[in-house]
């Protein structure tokens, strides 16, 4: 349920993505090696349930030219105070295509291009998804601060 958290918007998605999950592992029992590790082989079964899940509904609802974008600097200091929670709370917050990218490469460690053959895309558009995940994701998160020290000070 965690990796699938990840990927999707809300709880319920991540739950219809489980679902789908686990249909794959039941019709693939058979193709599991016994001398490989089981929670690997789940965990990635479960990324590609994710993937496929966001092929079918989400894949061009949320693409924008993004030859423009140019990266902000923040203050770091902001970002020391949030928890790994909100983080995650965040990422999920963050549009489909750029939510995608940013688990494949920050969290799960894939490069580039093998990100771009998992999601048909180019290996720039990878590049660039993850550079606006990460500044759409700074934004929220200091947003978030900021409305945490509004509270604070008028409280």
């Amino acid at each position: 349920m965690g990796v699938c958290l990840r990927y999707s918007r809300n709880r319920e998605e991540a739950l219809e993505i489980v679902n789908d999950g686990f249909v794959k592992i039941f019709t693939n029992l058979k193709r599991y090696s016994h001398g490989h590790s089981f929670k690997s082989w789940l965990r990635k079964i479960m990324i590609n349930a994710s993937i496929d899940y966001f092929r079918r509904n989400e894949k061009h609802y949320h693409s924008l030219n993004i030859s423009y974008v140019q990266p902000e600097d923040y203050a770091e200091s902001a970002l020391d105070k949030i928890s790994a929670d909100e983080i995650i709370a965040q990422v999920q917050r963050l549009p489909a295509s750029y939510r995608m990218v940013f688990n494949l490469y920050v969290i799960e460690g894939y490069k580039h291009d093998e990100i771009a053959s998992l999601l048909d895309i180019s290996t720039g558009t990878s590049k660039s998804n993850l550079s606006i995940a990460r500044s759409k994701l700074r934004k929220l998160l200091l947003g978030e601060q900021g409305d945490q020290r509004k509270a604070d000070s008028n409280g």
